[in-house]
Parts: C-alpha cells; structure tokens; sequence
C-alpha cells in the first residue's frame, strides 16, 4: 500500500478515533473482556494450553511449568484479548484479596491492583467484597449497560482502590483501569508480533467508504479499497461485511504512527501476470462493457483485466461513431484481442473484427464488371455514392455518370434516394473502395459493332499501328481490333513502316474506305496506313475486345 493510503485524512481521523476509544471498541467486539470466568482445559502441548471458556472459539493460556495442567482441569482466568488465529488469550488470576486494614492501605499507596468479588448491583454501581465492602462506579465497572453490570455479580474480579478513607470505611474501587492497562499491554504484544509479509486472520470492525478496518486482536489494521481486489471500481462493502472473519497479508508496519497497511488482493496472483498467456493476439474472447468513454469502451474480461475497445474498432463502415450508440454498460459482448501489454496492463480489443468484415464479402460480391442497382445516399462535388448493403457504399465519380454532357455536379443527372444502375469499374478491400460507373453502361460504337458482327465475318479496316508481330486496326469510328501478323510480313512491315507516302494512303483510303476487301494483296507486307480485308477471330463483349486475322 502507498504512503499516501497511510495519510488518507479520513483514515486518519477514523483510526485515532479507534485507538482513542480502544476499550469500548474492544469490549464492543469481544464481550466481557478482561472478566474472570471459569474455563476447563482441553488439550495441553509444550507451547500453549486450551482452555473451553464457553465461547466459539477456545482460549489460550501459557504453561506453567510450576503448576502443570491437565484436560478436564477447571480454572479461573481472565481474557485479556485474541491472538492471530483468532483464539481468546487468557491468563489466571492471580491478585490476592487483602485481608486487613493495612493490606488495603499498602494496595492503595502502591497503586496494586487486588482481587474482589462482586457482591451486588446498588444505585450508581455494583457492591465489591475486598476484604471490606467497597463501592465500584458504574462507570468505572467496566460494563457497557446494566445487563452486564448484573452480569457481574458473583464474579472474582481484579480492580484498583481509587480512594480510601479508613474512619467512614469508605472504599472505592476501580475495575476500568485494570481491563484499560491489560488491553493496553495486549495490544503492545500484538502490535510487536506483526512484521510485514506476514498473513494474519481478523475480524472486519467497520467498513468504509476508503476501505474497511480489521481487528487483529486489540490492533486495527487498514485494508484500504485498493488493496481488497485487482477489481477496478469496487466498493468495499461489496467484498466485506462488518463482523466477517478475514485472512489478510500485513504490507506495512508503521511502528512510529502505529499505523498497519492490511491487503487481500495480496493473497491472490495478480492476473496481469498471466494475461498474455490466456489473451494471446488474434484470440476471440467474451466480456462485459463497465464503462464507456468518448474514446472507447472499456471490457471486462475477468475480475482485474479489463481491455479497451477504442472507438476506430468499433465499426468496420461507420463513419464519426459514437461509442455510446454502440454498446451500453452492462452488454456482453465478443471481441477479438488486438494485442495485449502486461506491463502497462493494457489491452487492446476489437470489437469489428469479431464481427466481421464486410468487405471480405463485398469484394466476392462486386468484381469488377458486374453490374449493381442501389439507390444513392449522398451526393458531393466529386460523385456520388450508393448504398451496397452491409455498411458498403459505392462511388460513382463525377466523370463515370454520363456519356452525353460533362456534369457540374452530380445532381444534375441524379438525386438521394434514386436507384440506379452501374458497373463496377473497381473492388479494392485494402483502400476499402468500390469504383462504380454508370455511362460504362451506355452502348458504345464498339458495343454497336460487336452486336452486329459474328467471329467468322469478313471485314475491312485500316491498320494504324504496327508493333512487333500484331497491328491495330480500325474498322471504324472508335471502333479498334487487334490483328496478329505472320512472323515475316511484321518484319518487312518494321523495315518500310517509315517510308509510306501519307498523302498517297490518306488519299487511297478516302477512295477506298468503303469499297469493301481487296484493295490490298495478301502478299504484301501490313503498313500503317494500308486498307485491308481481315476475318473477325474472336470477340469479348464484355471486355469489348475484337481479334482478327488477315484475309
């Protein structure tokens, strides 16, 4: 326990007011401490004897080696208070009655305490036989209320003269005093026993708001709230209870401030030191939310560890989340454990990924090219996005909506709510994007073409470009295929690429451009520029692709 737990003002107060009125806390505790009451001895070993005093619990008493006891004996003792396990300590009565005037004078003088048996209860106290009558305050008895005051009568007791006056026989004595100083030297013994490290068992006093005061046998100890669970957030009257027997480690021992730091918590490994063994990274693990913070929520996932779920990983699509609009104190939830600091006691939790990401799906489901119908959500300068399902959206850019005019916004052609059309130009589950278009399904010139065309059909086109062994051929306005040329004819065609006579072909192909196959051989080598015939190989529609071979 810290120092500053030690010096907490109002265990200060509490704790000088319990030494400050040990003796009625002490009786309150441990009825009729310090009265002489006959006990029957129920075992004796070389340490200690047993006696039966009639309570739960045995009492103790020292041997005496001049005068050896044996079970079935019955004595006379006085409880003087407990030890650590919670046993009465006793010892024998051994204040003699004085016999005469004399005897009394000299208890008196020295201040010697002395035996008396109690005769009666009279007004304002009890009648005390001493050798001669004496009278014993009520409040000096020693008892709390007239029950054991009446308790008392016939009872051998040890007191103290506190006045005498020999002419009027006048004889007070005082029994507080002895149990006061008994209690006293009770408490060094115990207090002296303690060392720090050691676990004692004592009874719970009182409960407090900081924590709770244990009773070690005449010695209050401090369990402060911090030290009773690895918990977080506990109140003390939810681990102990006023009276519970309890088993508690001793951490400090103040011997000037007489001050004792007690912990439970102690007794007990700390779970931090095997968090990373049970919440490895990766794992799926189940907890209860305890608290919720704009940054996150806290998890509990055993008494004394608890993870935090941050608010990035909350969501896999939501954008500006809430915690508090996600989960509530109380919900049980399932994460997975993102990684996990014993050190600093962290935990870091995630509350996404346990339940999937939706874009796993959604890549799956939307490959490039399929097409989509969803209705628009939002509408900003640069596109517009549509609502996929699962938390995904789509974007539909600006230049992707419309083939026939170049938009200023995208309201001009679409508005909230609308469901359209589009074709997905993009998946990307990294950059978590799905690129959508709708103009991309609008017919093109190539999509016309190919519609009317079969592989096998004739044509004629004009190559513009010759690489390697294939050339690119148009066969009409934005209409282009791709043509692969025998090894020879690409070779010759490299070696005269650059000598065509650009008027000559502009001018032929203006004459030529719809005068069908033939207006060049076959033999001669394919040049940019040249009008050919070819035969349509193959076709793919949806990559609008056409493949064709020379006629």
């Amino acid at each position: 326990m810290s120092q500053s737990n030690l010096s907490d003002p109002a265990e200060s107060t509490s704790t000088e007011s319990s030494f400050g009125e040990i003796l009625s806390e002490f009786e309150h505790s441990h009825q009729h401490g310090g009265e002489a009451v006959e006990g029957t001895v129920v075992s004796v070993t070389a340490d200690a004897v047993f006696v039966d005093i009639g309570r739960k619990m045995d009492g103790v008493l020292a041997p005496d080696p001049a005068h050896p006891l044996k079970a079935g004996d019955k004595l006379l003792v006085s409880i003087r208070g407990r030890d650590e396990q919670g046993n009465y300590v006793l010892s024998t009565i051994k204040a003699e009655t004085p016999r005469d005037w004399s005897g009394l004078e000299a208890a008196f003088a020295n201040k010697q305490t002395i035996g008396g048996t109690v005769l009666e209860v009279v007004k304002g106290g009890l009648r005390v036989d001493v050798g001669v009558r004496a009278f014993m305050p009520a409040s000096r008895s020693g008892a709390r209320d007239q029950a054991e005051m009446e308790k008392l009568v016939g009872q051998q007791i040890e007191c103290r003269i506190t006045k005498l006056d020999t002419a009027s026989e006048d004889v007070v004595v005082d029994r507080r005093v002895v149990l006061e100083e008994r209690e006293k030297q009770a408490r060094e013994e115990v207090f002296a026993r303690l060392q720090e490290g050691d676990v004692v068992r004592g009874t719970v006093r009182t409960v407090m708001d900081f924590g709770a005061f244990i009773d070690l046998g005449g010695v209050d100890g401090l369990l402060h709230v911090s030290d009773m669970s690895y918990q977080r957030g506990i109140k003390p009257s939810e681990v102990v209870a006023p009276g519970q027997p309890i088993e508690v480690k001793i951490l400090q021992v103040n011997r000037e401030s007489r001050k004792i730091a007690l912990g439970l918590k102690q007794l007990s490994p700390d779970p931090w030191s095997l968090a990373a063994q049970k919440y490895p990274q990766g794992s799926r693990v189940q907890g209860k939310v305890v608290r919720v913070a704009d940054f996150g929520a806290f998890v509990e996932l055993e008494p004394g560890i608890e993870g935090l779920i941050h608010v990035s990983e909350m969501s896999w699509t939501r954008k500006n989340v809430k915690p508090e609009n996600i989960v509530k104190v109380g919900d049980l939830v399932e994460v997975v454990v993102l990684g996990v600091n014993p050190a600093e006691k962290r935990i870091a939790l995630g509350l996404k990924q346990a339940l999937g990401d939706p874009w796993e799906e959604a890549v799956k489901k939307y490959p490039v090219g399929a097409v989509v119908e969803a209705p628009v959500t939002s509408l900003a300068k640069f596109g517009a996005f549509v609502d996929l399902g699962e938390g995904v959206e789509g974007l539909i850019h600006i230049g992707d909506i419309s083939r026939e005019k170049r938009l200023n916004h995208p309201n001009e052609a679409l508005k909230i709510g609308e469901r359209v059309k589009a074709q997905v130009l993009e998946a990307d589950k990294e950059r978590r994007r799905i690129r959508l278009g709708i103009k991309q399904l609008e017919p093109t010139s190539v999509d016309e073409y190919i519609a009317e065309h079969k592989p096998g059909d004739s044509v004629s086109g004009r190559i513009v470009e010759v690489s390697g062994n294939r050339a690119k051929v148009e066969l009409g306005e934005g209409v282009f295929a791709t043509c692969k040329l025998a090894e020879q004819k690409a070779q010759e065609s490299a070696g005269t690429q650059g000598k065509a006579d650009v008027s000559a072909l502009s001018a032929m192909l203006a004459a030529k451009w719809k005068a069908g196959a033939g207006t060049q051989t076959a033999s001669e080598a394919p040049k940019p520029g040249q009008v050919r015939s070819f035969r349509i190989a193959a076709i793919d529609p949806a990559q609008k692709k056409i493949e064709l071979d020379l006629a």
